[in-house]
């Protein structure tokens, strides 16, 4: 099926051969990637702005890599070199940025949502880079490509989902993917950040660590996302890392073969030991380097491009 999607907002929206053709363009490009040439010219002549109103490190440079993989010509903007600090309105900084001949608006925001809007204001192609507490799309699909290096079909793979998915964007992109592949999503944390209603998105919600890593094939650590929280979820750090951190024990209950992710950035000794960020189970760096290629794709598709035309495109 022709790949017809002008935008990338959500993972939710996409089917399940939607997501197939990003990870299969991503794995065309992985391979380009890996030459001594790493360029290819299909979007010589493009000009792709990351508008990224929130903190971020790995999403940004991917982005930027991504595009500069591909030839295009890349602006990077974020809150506090623009006039957003005077007040500016997002409409009319991304109408300007688009008076000023970009290509596409790849936007990072604190407000749920904000992609969307500008998506219908807007008549260039908008990417999600992170929007509030909502989505964010391409971790979801970089971390699927990931589990699919690595495990291959997702079918019945247990996937547990450690942390805070109350507040986390990545949960929420990674439900969506997971569910839609076939996979067993088990999300765990404290009830205070776990809810119950999770379980209407087609997930299993445990609070006993126990049994929530038993067997588990992936498990996916989130920190706590104090950035996006009103109040106490719980007495504190410590007693957080001492009921739900992954440690040398704790991880002894997942399958043998099982594998550790982060969407980073990681705090270390809290959700996770150091020992096993950067232990031989780990494949947190595999996730950045995979966030390239996987950016690449969406640029790509988004501009137009086909699935099956990655082969040519140099």
């Amino acid at each position: 099926m022709p790949w017809t999607r002008r935008h990338l907002l959500t993972i939710e929206e996409l089917s399940l051969a939607e997501i197939d053709q990003i990870h299969a363009t991503a794995a065309a490009f992985k391979k380009i990637l890996g030459r001594n040439v790493k360029k290819v010219p299909a979007l010589r002549g493009k000009t792709i702005v990351n508008l990224f109103l929130e903190p971020s490190t790995r999403t940004r440079m991917a982005f930027d890599m991504a595009a500069k993989r591909l030839s295009a010509d890349v602006i990077s903007l974020d809150g506090a070199s623009s006039s957003t600090t005077k007040g500016e309105t997002l409409r009319d900084t991304a109408q300007n940025i688009q008076a000023l001949n970009a290509d596409l608006i790849v936007l990072r925001h604190a407000a749920s949502g904000s992609p969307l809007y500008l998506s219908r204001i807007l008549n260039i192609p908008v990417v999600n880079a992170g929007d509030g507490a909502h989505e964010h799309p391409t971790q979801g699909l970089l971390d699927t490509f990931t589990m699919r290096e690595r495990l291959g079909d997702l079918r019945g793979r247990k996937v547990t989902i450690l942390g805070d998915i109350l507040f986390s964007r990545v949960a929420r992109s990674n439900i969506h993917a997971l569910t839609k592949m076939g996979a067993a999503v088990t999300l765990c944390g404290p009830s205070t950040l776990v809810p119950g209603w999770f379980t209407d998105l087609g997930v299993t919600v445990s609070h006993d660590l126990k049994s929530a890593l038993a067997d588990a094939e992936v498990v996916m650590l989130l920190r706590i996302q104090h950035e996006r929280q009103s109040a106490g979820h719980f007495p504190s750090l410590g007693e957080y890392t001492s009921m739900f951190g992954l440690n040398k024990t704790r991880a002894s209950w997942l399958h043998p073969k099982a594998i550790i992710m982060h969407p980073g950035p990681i705090n270390r000794g809290v959700e996770i030991d150091s020992e096993l960020a950067d232990g031989e189970r780990s494949v947190i760096l595999e996730q950045v380097t995979n966030g390239i290629a996987v950016r690449m794709a969406v640029l790509y598709l988004c501009f137009g491009g086909q699935p099956e035309s990655v082969a040519v495109v140099d």
